[in-house]
């Protein structure tokens, strides 16, 4: 009995080292991971502190050093930098607020609502994700100059304000976490549609407008072909554009140029460090609902 305790106690004690070293292997790899993400984030913060000239030395500096400042004052005598993040803003956020909008009350109406050809549209919205985006670049600048568009924000908007990829993502979440019986039940008590749309529907889909609002404002704001195609006025020009005048044919200024890329960031971790929970929540809960 007690050679048995002994075997018994040697194989709970294998087994609990073995999983402790599954766990620290695990966790070695996970940090591994981590820190190779955050090393560019890094090397840019170490670019923006020093000169162009020692960019591309060998070995790479790997410290920060002391030009920080220096390359903002630069950056900001190059180019209207501060004119430039808020048009970026206005761009991204006046777009993201319109396409959630729109995007779920598409997605609504197609998940809860029976219409006339209703499959049909569904499946002709599909087909067009298909459609390469740089194929209609120039259809879309046509159309913008026929409608005098050219140089103005409504060309960035307008277009973007409903997305094919964010109706079907609002379609496929509302259609399984709606309960039909709710939507009944609203009908019976006597309310119109926008309001099931906004006060039934609305809260139950948080998750996924969530996610697509995270996808909708980075898309946006690091758009660079649109804004780059459409506005010809530099106190027009978006951060990805206005940067992009930093990039010289022989003689660029990195130094300036990762100092305003930095800046460019910080909107893009204050967005996702805001709604990771719910963007985590969506995509989960949205691959459930599609299978």
């Amino acid at each position: 009995m007690t050679q048995t305790t002994k075997r018994s106690n040697r194989s709970t004690g294998s087994r609990r080292l073995e999983k402790q070293l599954k766990r620290a292997i695990l966790y070695f790899l996970i940090t591994g991971g981590a820190l190779l993400c955050i090393f560019p984030f890094y090397w840019m913060i170490v670019v923006a502190s020093r000169p162009s000239s020692q960019v591309f030395n060998f070995p790479p500096p790997l410290l920060p050093g002391t030009l920080f400042v220096e390359n903002v004052q630069s950056l900001l005598a190059s180019i209207p930098y501060v004119r430039a993040y808020g048009n970026s803003l206005f761009y991204a956020l006046t777009v993201t607020a319109l396409m959630l909008f729109f995007d779920s009350m598409a997605g609504f109406a197609f998940a809860k609502y029976e219409f006339p050809l209703r499959d049909t549209l569904f499946t002709f919205l599909l087909t067009t994700m298909m459609i390469p985006g740089t194929v209609t670049l120039i259809p879309w600048f046509l159309e913008m100059k026929w409608f005098g568009w050219i140089n103005s924000y409504a060309a960035l908007i307008v277009p973007n304000a409903v997305d094919a990829f964010g109706i079907f993502w609002m379609r496929q979440y509302t259609q399984g976490a709606v309960p039909n019986e709710l939507i009944d039940a609203a009908r019976i008590d006597g309310c119109g549609d926008f309001t099931m749309y906004s006060r039934i529907a609305l809260p139950i889909i948080s998750p996924a407008l969530g996610a697509l609002a995270i996808l909708t404002f980075l898309g946006h704001w690091n758009n660079l072909v649109g804004p780059l195609i459409i506005m010809n006025d530099p106190m027009k020009f978006t951060l990805t554009v206005a940067l992009r005048t930093l990039v010289g044919l022989r003689l660029t200024d990195y130094g300036a140029l990762m100092a305003g890329t930095v800046g460019a960031v910080v909107p893009i971790l204050i967005v996702y460090l805001a709604g990771a929970r719910r963007f985590v929540a969506g995509i989960a809960a949205g691959s459930l609902q599609g299978v």
